[in-house]
Protein backbone atom coordinates (compact mmCIF):
# COMPACT_ATOMS: atom_id res chain seq x y z
CA UNK A 1 0.00 0.00 0.00
CA UNK A 2 1.18 3.42 -0.88
CA UNK A 3 1.74 5.70 2.14
CA UNK A 4 2.22 9.00 1.10
CA UNK A 5 5.08 11.04 3.85
CA UNK A 6 5.06 14.93 4.17
CA UNK A 7 7.16 17.56 4.54
CA UNK A 8 8.32 20.88 4.53
CA UNK A 9 6.42 22.24 7.63
CA UNK A 10 7.34 24.90 9.25
CA UNK A 11 7.42 28.38 11.11
CA UNK A 12 6.97 31.01 9.14
CA UNK A 13 5.71 34.69 9.33
CA UNK A 14 2.29 35.80 8.12
CA UNK A 15 2.33 37.06 4.48
CA UNK A 16 4.66 34.53 3.92
CA UNK A 17 4.72 31.73 1.60
CA UNK A 18 5.83 28.38 2.19
CA UNK A 19 5.92 25.13 -0.07
CA UNK A 20 4.76 21.35 1.36
CA UNK A 21 5.88 17.87 -0.44
CA UNK A 22 4.00 14.56 -0.29
CA UNK A 23 5.93 11.94 -1.48
CA UNK A 24 5.26 7.97 -1.83
CA UNK A 25 6.99 5.00 -0.48
CA UNK A 26 5.50 3.29 -3.76
CA UNK A 27 4.44 4.76 -7.04
CA UNK A 28 1.24 6.65 -6.56
CA UNK A 29 -0.76 4.63 -9.41
CA UNK A 30 -3.74 6.13 -7.62
CA UNK A 31 -6.84 8.48 -8.11
CA UNK A 32 -6.36 11.48 -6.19
CA UNK A 33 -3.94 12.60 -3.42
CA UNK A 34 -5.35 15.52 -1.31
CA UNK A 35 -4.03 18.03 1.13
CA UNK A 36 -5.88 18.29 4.66
CA UNK A 37 -4.90 20.31 7.59
CA UNK A 38 -6.09 19.95 11.09
CA UNK A 39 -5.77 23.27 13.31
CA UNK A 40 -5.39 22.87 17.69
CA UNK A 41 -9.16 22.31 18.89
CA UNK A 42 -10.76 21.76 15.80
CA UNK A 43 -11.80 19.12 12.80
CA UNK A 44 -9.79 18.09 10.33
CA UNK A 45 -10.61 20.29 6.96
CA UNK A 46 -10.11 19.73 3.20
CA UNK A 47 -7.32 21.86 1.94
CA UNK A 48 -7.06 20.94 -1.53
CA UNK A 49 -7.01 17.82 -4.34
CA UNK A 50 -4.95 16.88 -7.53
CA UNK A 51 -6.78 13.71 -9.35
CA UNK A 52 -3.03 11.58 -10.29
CA UNK A 53 -3.68 10.98 -14.18
CA UNK A 54 -5.59 14.40 -15.27
CA UNK A 55 -4.01 16.64 -12.72
CA UNK A 56 -7.51 17.99 -12.57
CA UNK A 57 -7.41 20.44 -9.16
CA UNK A 58 -9.77 21.48 -6.43
CA UNK A 59 -9.39 23.73 -4.18
CA UNK A 60 -11.57 24.68 -0.61
CA UNK A 61 -12.94 28.06 -0.90
CA UNK A 62 -10.73 29.30 2.02
CA UNK A 63 -7.51 28.46 -0.14
CA UNK A 64 -8.59 29.24 -3.75
CA UNK A 65 -6.01 32.23 -5.40
CA UNK A 66 -3.41 31.39 -2.70
CA UNK A 67 -2.78 27.72 -2.62
CA UNK A 68 -2.07 25.61 -5.58
CA UNK A 69 -1.27 21.88 -5.92
CA UNK A 70 0.60 19.94 -8.24
CA UNK A 71 2.09 17.25 -9.16
CA UNK A 72 5.58 16.17 -10.34
CA UNK A 73 4.81 12.03 -12.09
CA UNK A 74 8.31 11.69 -12.60
CA UNK A 75 9.59 12.59 -8.91
CA UNK A 76 6.34 10.45 -7.64
CA UNK A 77 5.57 13.73 -5.46
CA UNK A 78 2.66 16.28 -4.63
CA UNK A 79 3.10 19.62 -3.74
CA UNK A 80 1.16 22.42 -1.92
CA UNK A 81 2.60 25.77 -2.34
CA UNK A 82 0.85 27.87 0.37
CA UNK A 83 1.19 31.91 0.19
CA UNK A 84 -0.02 34.53 1.75
CA UNK A 85 -0.21 32.39 4.87
CA UNK A 86 -2.55 33.71 7.75
CA UNK A 87 -2.23 32.77 11.65
CA UNK A 88 -5.71 31.05 11.22
CA UNK A 89 -4.01 28.48 8.83
CA UNK A 90 -1.20 27.38 12.31
CA UNK A 91 -2.26 23.42 11.35
CA UNK A 92 -1.05 20.02 11.00
CA UNK A 93 -0.82 19.44 7.40
CA UNK A 94 -1.96 16.03 5.83
CA UNK A 95 -1.28 14.35 2.63
CA UNK A 96 -3.87 11.58 1.73
CA UNK A 97 -4.14 9.06 -1.05
CA UNK A 98 -7.29 8.09 -2.71
CA UNK A 99 -6.73 4.96 -5.06
CA UNK A 100 -9.69 4.29 -6.28
CA UNK A 101 -11.72 6.94 -8.87
CA UNK A 102 -15.40 7.79 -8.29
CA UNK A 103 -15.11 11.20 -6.94
CA UNK A 104 -15.95 14.18 -8.23
CA UNK A 105 -16.13 18.16 -7.26
CA UNK A 106 -18.63 17.54 -4.29
CA UNK A 107 -17.08 14.02 -2.31
CA UNK A 108 -13.18 14.08 -3.53
CA UNK A 109 -13.04 17.15 -0.19
CA UNK A 110 -14.37 13.76 1.78
CA UNK A 111 -11.26 12.38 4.14
CA UNK A 112 -13.27 9.58 4.59
CA UNK A 113 -12.93 8.93 1.04
CA UNK A 114 -9.14 8.73 1.47
CA UNK A 115 -7.24 5.32 1.64
CA UNK A 116 -4.00 5.71 2.94
CA UNK A 117 -3.01 8.82 5.07
CA UNK A 118 0.67 10.69 6.20
CA UNK A 119 1.96 11.72 9.29
CA UNK A 120 1.37 15.09 8.89
CA UNK A 121 3.70 17.81 8.96
CA UNK A 122 3.50 20.96 11.14
CA UNK A 123 2.76 24.50 9.77
CA UNK A 124 2.90 27.51 11.86
CA UNK A 125 2.31 30.88 11.12
CA UNK A 126 3.38 33.24 13.38
CA UNK A 127 1.26 37.27 13.71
Amino acid sequence: QVQPVESGGGLVQAGDSLRLSCAASGHFSNYALGWFRQAPGKEREFVAAITWSTGTTYYADSVKGRFTISRDNAKNTVYLQMNTLGPEETAVYYCAARFAGGLGPNTIGRESKYDSWGQGTQVTVSS
